[in-house]
């Protein structure tokens, strides 16, 4: 397994619906704007009092999450069931800690952002020895997690 300096210096890794840390704040801190049209020079929308608040909301939010360092991170949502799960991994203050999060509803992961902290051997366990990463189906990323751990 690798050493915790070994996997924060590794390119984070986004799976399923996030592409990246930009599409992962807009989804837990429900501002629904894509990246392109955040970085738009005219308003993609008609209404481009909402298109400049937005971009406002998005612009402030990327200054608060600035110091939280992704390392790992899926999220899979259905539509057609309005369903949802995710998982984030990241350091802070060279230690790890996760974020769980899950709708069933057609509400997003808004307000579940809490922390908690994991170990490399809880992982190494939960993924060796239980179904973590496995989830029914909706969120599978297992597979990435172990290279991405080197397990």
């Amino acid at each position: 397994m690798k050493t915790i300096e070994q996997i924060i210096k590794q390119k984070p890794v986004y799976l399923n619906d996030w592409e990246d840390k930009f599409s992962l704040i807009a989804d837990f801190d429900e501002i629904y704007i894509t990246k392109a049209e955040y970085e738009a020079e005219q308003s993609p929308y008609p209404n481009e009092e909402n298109w400049l608040k937005l971009k406002e909301e998005m612009k402030k939010a990327l200054l608060e999450w600035d110091n939280i360092n992704i390392l790992f991170a899926s999220y899979t949502k259905t539509h057609s069931i309005c369903e949802g799960k995710a998982w984030v991994l990241l350091e802070k203050e060279g230690k790890l800690f996760e974020v769980n999060a899950e709708h069933c509803s057609c509400y997003g992961v808004e307000g579940q952002w809490e922390p908690k902290q994991v170990s490399l051997e809880e992982l190494k366990h939960r993924l060796e020895k239980g179904d973590f990463g496995k989830d029914d189906s909706l969120n599978c990323f297992a597979t990435e997690l172990k290279r991405f751990l080197g397990l």
